[in-house]
């Protein structure tokens, strides 16, 4: 895997950002990573596509090389700092891939500059509803009639949360990798060298319980989510669309994206990729970088 130069901006508000890019293309694609990962996870993606595009990929603060000297717990507020980071970089028209996590900060994205973003790609993204994280009863199962609401109820969560802050404190990367492997490299591993840097890169987050938050209140709809009422944002992007999804993404289910889909209409297409897991950047990197580059520019068919 290329490793590609780590530059920074510094923000407004003192937060610096940190970002990779390369490529000298007109055509810019702006690169959002999910949670427990930042923009070294898309270097691959990064080298697949820069003989076409110029290609920046940022660590949202609270990631990998960025700074989190200001909590943000919605994922708006994400957004509006990857617009400063488009300003400060005097980037005009843009398009915008956003990761899992980063399909909602994408779209809020594209709510805050309307004139800028010309297209989102989605890619194994949250749905426009957010993401459900429920009470654990004795068994730590799930009990699905008792939604986590709070910052305090996920905190305490002791399956999706505690875990991976303790493997976070102990820099546990063995417990990483095994919920990885278990839940996004079901079929296909990266190779050795390149998955340690990933491992590297995921132990760098420090806003897990922050960005489950904000995953849990984003509600882009006009309809409550039972935790949060819609903010009707999705009414407000105008751009084309384009949802690429896994079928086997155990993550975010193929469902979330097909109600995506059904809200936008003729805004969006949906690509399947029926071998495809929750890392289409692992499981078919060519196959996703011939769908962006036939799709670029085209919007929604």
């Amino acid at each position: 895997m290329k490793n590609y130069l780590v530059e920074s901006v510094t923000l407004e508000n003192g937060e610096i950002i940190a970002y990779r890019q390369t490529g000298k293309k007109s055509k810019t694609l702006i690169l959002i990573h999910g949670n427990m990962s930042s923009s070294v996870h898309f270097q691959t993606l990064m080298t697949e596509l820069e003989a076409e595009f110029h290609v920046v990929a940022v660590d949202l603060s609270g990631f990998g090389d960025s700074a989190y000297r200001h909590p943000k717990k919605r994922l708006a507020l994400y957004a509006s700092e990857v617009a400063e980071v488009i300003s400060k970089l005097q980037l005009n028209k843009v398009a915008v891939l956003g990761w899992s996590t980063g399909g909602g900060v994408a779209l809020e994205l594209a709510v805050q500059l309307p004139e800028k973003i010309s297209q989102v790609y989605l890619l194994d993204s949250v749905g426009v509803k957010g993401f459900e994280m429920y009470q654990k009863d004795e068994g730590l199962q799930p009990i699905f009639t008792q939604r986590l609401k709070t910052e305090e109820e996920i905190a305490a969560d002791p399956v999706q949360v505690l875990p991976i802050l303790k493997a976070y404190e102990k820099k546990d990367t063995e417990f990483i990798k095994l919920v990885w492997n278990s839940s996004i490299y079901l079929d296909k591993q990266p190779p050795l060298a390149e998955y340690e840097l990933y491992l590297e890169a995921i132990l760098k987050q420090r806003n897990l319980v922050d960005i489950d938050l904000a995953l849990v209140h984003f509600n882009i709809t006009n309809e409550s989510n039972g935790v949060a009422p819609g903010s009707n944002h999705l009414a407000k992007i105008k751009c084309p669309v384009t949802i690429f999804h896994g079928e086997k993404n155990l993550i975010v289910p193929l469902a979330e994206a097909e109600a995506t889909k059904k809200l936008l209409g003729e805004q969006a297409e949906l690509i399947v990729f029926p071998q495809g897991g929750h890392s289409l950047v692992t499981d078919d990197l060519q196959g996703l970088g011939q769908k962006i580059r036939e799709t670029y520019g085209k919007g929604a068919v």
